[in-house]
């Protein structure tokens, strides 16, 4: 009775714009996934491409625990390559689809009903034949005639599915409309009982939580879910609302899950660097406010007793508000604990890095805050990319129509240049050095800055968005100098148009759940 938490922040999460990841940043995710306790970790689509192949293939090879998970269509194609990817997995999952809607059947695919489940038996059989664990979705479950989703539910167990996931793919549906769905398949489906029921929901009304939730009253035991509610267009039911609602509720749910919950935050902050993505300070439960109280009549009462206002502990969710102050005189004993403290467990080889980044910052500023810690060991490094690192620059400033800068870099083969660029300020400046130094053609499309932590010595990020070459890339900078912040961001625009270049071109693979 257990409810199973099936994580797709690598898959579904992916498609959101601008949420790539690389091949390095989704090991590390799927890791501290795995460290948390989910169950079903869905890699990728394996068909989508060789880069995709590949990161899938890493993870079933290297994370132990979950079941891994791989997507592909109702093609043969899709379902062998799904098979590579994750055959070397102690746990492997196949996990089909295809759209059942009428809408979808007409507009997109072209097929009649008798096409779709002969496809559907089809598909399903061939990815049995490669492992015993196979799920099928009928895309746009929520929106297709309740007769014809019976019939291809039952022509899917019949052919060896083990899991029937429900999706509401454009988020459409409402919770009591949802839960009557599952209501009725417990109640039609011959051989229901023998599979796990399954829901996945996106957020385009803002009630993917409340409909897995609903789901799960009307007996769904796996949810799929994402880190931060993470995926395509508004999103997908965020994960750790699902299992602190579950949990805190468990008096009605009658039910939990396998979830380590004190790892909630840590996850969520990884997964935000990786995806470039700023978690809202009301987000909940691992949002900067969610334990948070101003009002004076709030204060009162959780001083009182804390449950007057808080239905959960922040360190339930390993949000914990203790404050170790770093400076250049901190070792590695002392980053650690806090690093640990802040929900963030870094990797041997990585604590040097870390450490060394610390003191440079701290010579340039008095304190380094939480905020700039977890810049230093979740978000930006800017030598994790590519072949070109930044060294310095000297940029003028000043009320002159053009200024200048000169920006020395240098690049793994041995290579170190100098070049200077002129620009209506010093970041276009700085951007025409660097386009000079390296060869591309650069243009500056968008350019984001903030202040990552307080006071006048805070540390400043940018992120950009710049055309090399025609392509748009996007890249971020972190420095307690903006201009140098801004260095680093287009740096990592060029590193990132390189690796682009070397990768296979993506293969379409459709419009997915």
């Amino acid at each position: 009775e257990r409810v199973r938490i099936f994580d797709t922040t690598l898959r579904d999460g992916e498609q959101s714009p601008g949420c790539s990841m690389t091949p390095t940043e989704k090991l590390r995710i799927a890791h501290s996934l795995a460290k948390m306790g989910v169950d079903v970790i869905e890699a990728g689509f394996p068909i989508a491409s060789e880069g995709d192949f590949q990161g899938v293939q890493s993870i079933a090879r290297s994370t132990h625990g979950p079941t891994i998970a791989a997507l592909a269509r109702c093609v043969n194609a899709d379902i062998d390559r799904a098979w590579e990817a994750i055959r070397e997995s102690s746990k492997p999952r196949i996990h089909v689809f295809l759209a059942t809607s009428a809408i979808h059947r007409e507009f997109k695919l072209g097929m009649a009903r008798e096409e779709i489940v002969r496809r559907t038996q089809e598909g399903v059989a061939r990815a049995k034949a490669y492992c015993q664990d196979v799920e099928f979705s009928p895309e746009d479950a929520s929106r297709t005639e309740t007769d014809f989703l019976i019939e291809v539910v039952e022509a899917a167990i019949d052919a060896g599915a083990t899991t029937i996931n429900i999706p509401d793919t454009v988020g459409y549906t409402v919770p009591e409309e949802y839960g009557n769905i599952f209501k009725i398949l417990k109640e039609q489906v011959r051989g229901i009982d023998g599979v796990v029921l399954s829901t996945h929901c996106h957020d385009d009304l803002g009630m993917a939580v409340a409909n897995s939730l609903a789901a799960v009253e009307s007996g769904a035991r796996q949810v799929e879910c994402t880190v931060n509610g993470i995926g395509e267009r508004a999103g997908n039911a965020a994960l750790e609302e699902i299992v602190m609602a579950i949990r805190t509720r468990k008096d009605h749910f009658k039910t939990d899950t396998a979830i380590d919950a004190t790892q909630l935050c840590r996850v969520s902050r990884l997964v935000a660097a990786a995806t470039d993505n700023t978690i809202p300070d009301n987000k909940a439960v691992v949002g900067a406010n969610a334990f948070r109280h101003e009002s004076g009549i709030h204060q009162h009462g959780v001083i009182g007793h804390r449950e007057t206002y808080e239905i959960m502990r922040s360190e339930d969710v390993g949000n914990d508000p203790q404050n170790l102050v770093l400076g250049k005189h901190s070792g590695t004993h002392a980053v650690r604990r806090r690093l640990r403290d802040l929900g963030i467990e870094a990797q041997e080889h990585e604590m040097s890095k870390i450490v060394d980044r610390i003191k440079t910052l701290a010579d340039r500023k008095k304190d380094v805050t939480d905020e700039d810690l977890r810049a230093i060991a979740l978000g930006y490094d800017p030598d994790a990319v590519g072949p070109w690192r930044f060294i310095r620059l000297v940029a003028s400033g000043g009320t002159d129509p053009m200024q200048t800068s000169t920006i020395e870099i240098h690049h793994e083969d041995g290579r170190k240049l100098s070049e200077a660029g002129v620009g209506d300020g010093p970041v276009e400046a700085t951007l025409s050095a660097v386009a000079r130094a390296t060869g591309f053609e650069l243009n500056l499309i968008d350019y984001e800055l903030r202040s990552i932590s307080a006071g006048g010595d805070a540390q400043g990020e940018t992120k950009v968005l710049i055309e090399c070459d025609g392509i748009r890339q996007r890249g971020q900078g972190v420095s307690t100098d903006i201009i140098e912040a801004s260095a680093y961001a287009i740096i990592e625009c060029v590193n990132r148009a390189i690796a682009t270049s070397k990768n296979e071109a993506h293969i379409h693979a459709g419009d997915v759940q």
